[in-house]
């Protein structure tokens, strides 16, 4: 197992500019990180001469470049439409590539008020693009993964129908172990029906109030209107212990990759929550 930071998790302070990415680099190593994963928020992946310096920071410091994880929407209507998206995707897989990441998460879906049985008729769809940029990807030596978030998209039983309808080899799962919360699934329950698809588990706590006793400012709800909020990992009312006990004990062996969005001080946050899962984990 190796430990380390989405780039997500410092947004905050890239954005402001408290931070450069591979300053934010430099900083996941001073915590012990031994992996970096690269989300482009707060920052644009484009910038002449960006991805070298990430590269080469990264190096210096002993950190994998483990996934590089971005946008996408497949779910549209008009046949140009999802044309374009499958290839700026694939321009997504060439950038994986040249950071050396071996693994890239992409979003699938995303539509407001859909009805269950237009997500089920609609899967053909989703699933043949996923299964055109996992045959891109796995000749760039790039596993392709979709991550269980974004309410559509976000369920253990959409996630697990969309990889057996792409059944493509190169096309995993990106497993947020707090994310399932926000369809009210167990986190625990749900991770242990999945962990055997992930291609990079994500951790992440989450503080649950009850739909009827509004917290105020700085929360968002459930699919069935309970409240949620971003807490430091181990700190919340995810039962993280036994999370990464069902991670351990199903064998996975790969990344686990840190995302904090609480309200705390991001740095902070982050290294509390490093320090936590890395504790957590060798008690289990």
């Amino acid at each position: 197992m190796k430990l380390g930071l989405s780039t997500y998790s410092l947004y905050r302070a890239i954005e402001s500019g408290e931070l450069t990415v591979t300053g934010a680099i430099d900083w996941m190593a001073e915590q012990g990180c031994e992996h970096v994963e690269i989300v482009p928020i707060g920052f644009d992946i484009r910038t002449p001469g960006l991805i070298e310096e990430i590269v080469s920071r990264a190096a210096d410091r002993g950190l994998d470049i483990s996934n590089y994880a971005v946008g996408a929407n497949f779910a549209v209507d008009d046949d140009e439409a999802y044309e374009a998206e499958i290839a700026r995707v694939k321009g997504e897989v060439d950038i994986a590539r040249a950071l050396g990441a071996k693994k890239m998460r992409h979003d699938v879906a995303s539509r407001q008020g859909a009805t269950v049985g237009q997500f089920w008729r609609e899967l053909p769809r989703l699933a043949d693009a996923c299964r055109r940029i996992a045959e891109y990807a796995a000749s760039a030596g790039v596993v392709t993964s979709v991550e269980n978030h974004g309410y559509y998209m976000q369920s253990s039983e959409r996630v697990l129908g969309l990889l057996a309808e792409t059944n493509h080899p190169n096309f995993r799962l990106t497993l947020d172990v707090g994310n399932y919360m926000c369809l009210d699934e167990d986190p625990a329950a749900a991770v242990k029906r999945s962990i055997g698809e992930a291609s990079i588990v994500h951790l992440k706590d989450f503080y649950l109030r009850r739909g009827d006793q509004d917290p105020g400012e700085g929360w968002f709800k459930t699919a069935s209107g309970n409240y949620l909020r971003g807490a430091i990992f181990g700190q919340g009312d995810i039962d993280v212990r036994e999370v990464l006990r069902v991670v351990k004990a199903s064998g996975y062996d790969g990344y686990l990759s840190l995302e904090f969005e609480g309200m705390e001080e991001c740095k902070q946050g982050s290294r509390i929550g490093l320090a936590n899962a890395r504790r957590i984990w060798s008690e289990v």
